[in-house]
């Protein structure tokens, strides 16, 4: 019974791997799968081994830093919601409307900053804001702020 070598996984690129969904756990079981069923006259070479390793702790920290930059940028956008609180902001829509407003309150679905903007011609409040969709912040005017 012929036994097929799984080595050729592991020379997938990590990006590809990690984007596909592969974890370290999955290469941690493939790397033990080819120890495993290895050709016990060919083992693995110690070289190639070490460098496999290697790719398994640089895969960790790429993974741990995203999560960090992830965690980072929620908390930036978080913070750049909250500073609008009082402010009056020019939002573009999709449809190519502008309108200008006070932003009078601020919700976060899933991490992620919806404004509540009360338009200054129609009096009608926009729910779900988001801060790409502002172009202009300025100070409300005194008799302006909610």
């Amino acid at each position: 019974m012929a036994v097929e070598t799984v080595g050729g996984v592991i020379s997938t690129p990590l990006a590809q791997l990690q984007n596909a969904g592969v974890g370290q756990e999955d290469l941690f079981k493939i790397l033990i799968n080819q120890l495993t069923y290895q050709d016990p006259l060919k083992p693995m070479d110690n070289q190639e081994f070490i460098a496999q390793l290697a790719q398994f702790t640089n895969l960790e920290q790429s993974r741990q830093l995203n999560e960090k930059l992830d965690a980072a940028l929620t908390i930036q956008s978080s913070d750049q919601a909250i500073g609008l609180i009082g402010k009056k902001v020019d939002v573009g829509y999709s449809d190519g409307r502008k309108e200008t407003g006070d932003v009078i309150a601020i919700r976060f679905e899933q991490g992620v900053p919806r404004l509540s903007v009360k338009s200054d011609a129609s009096q009608q409040v926009d729910i779900n804001v988001s801060l790409s969709q502002i172009s202009l912040v300025t100070q409300a005017t005194t008799g302006d702020a909610p």
